[in-house]
């Protein structure tokens, strides 16, 4: 029997808002003491379940603002669900946002290490794999550079490389595979093949249907913060590309 490496009951989040930034804090203070001040209740993702096995990756799909990176913090952790359970069976690793944990003012070598600590991986193992990552992001030239000085896609690569050298139990990645050219595109994706076949569990958000299909077992698609279908891949991927034809949800 496969073992269950995640699994999500009911999860919900949802974000209070107001309008205190646009009427100030005098005609706040007024509202709240007169009553007459309302928040509003906005319910990012709501009624979420599904499991994920090990070995296996998951597919996250919809369109923008479905829920889909506000899930994910719940998942890693970030965020603590409004209602429901996320309950995790190994470490985490989450790119979410391939920027953070950078120094803009340390050189690509210093925030190689620096982003490694921040990800728990020791000294030794960083050394180890260094030469490897560097390669791999294709910044061989601009080890001693500032990082302030990469490009976007740079930085994005070089983020990707140092959390694939790693083998985590369970793998959260946020569009990261569509950073690049189509080269290192491929490559990526050459590498996560790899670290599927490790047994690591994976879960990939990705605009791209065509590498949803290529390479998840199940998918989940959200819409508006909901849950509309959880099943295998093709299944999904082809409701969901008749959705984004003609709009209509079957």
């Amino acid at each position: 029997m496969s073992q269950t490496m995640l699994k999500l009951s009911d999860v919900s989040i949802r974000y209070m808002t107001g309008d205190f930034k646009s009427i100030g804090l005098k005609e706040y203070v007024v509202r709240r003491l007169s009553g007459k001040y309302h928040v509003k209740d906005f319910w990012a993702v709501n009624g979420v379940s599904f499991e994920v096995n090990k070995g296996e990756m998951l597919g996250i799909v919809g369109k923008n603002g479905a829920g889909k990176s506000t899930l994910l913090k719940a998942v890693s952790g970030i965020m603590e669900p409004t209602k429901g359970k996320v309950t995790l069976n190994g470490t985490v690793v989450a790119l979410l946002e391939l920027a953070s944990g950078f120094d803009n003012e340390l050189t690509v070598k210093e925030n190689t290490f620096l982003r490694g600590a921040l990800l728990g991986y020791t000294r030794k193992f960083m050394e180890d794999a260094y030469d490897d990552i560097i390669a791999f992001a294709e910044l061989e030239e601009f080890q001693d550079r500032a990082f302030k000085q990469l490009s976007s896609g740079m930085k994005s690569r070089l983020a990707f490389a140092i959390a694939s050298f790693v083998q985590p139990e369970i793998l959260i990645l946020d569009e990261v595979l569509s950073v690049g050219d189509g080269a290192f595109r491929k490559k990526s994706e050459a590498k996560m093949k790899q670290i599927l076949a490790s047994d690591a569990t994976t879960i990939l958000v990705s605009h791209s249907l065509e590498q949803v299909r290529s390479l998840c077992d199940k998918v989940l698609w959200m819409d508006k913060g909901k849950q509309i279908a959880f099943g295998p891949t093709k299944e999904i991927c082809d409701r969901y590309e008749r959705f984004l034809e003609t709009g209509i949800i079957e």
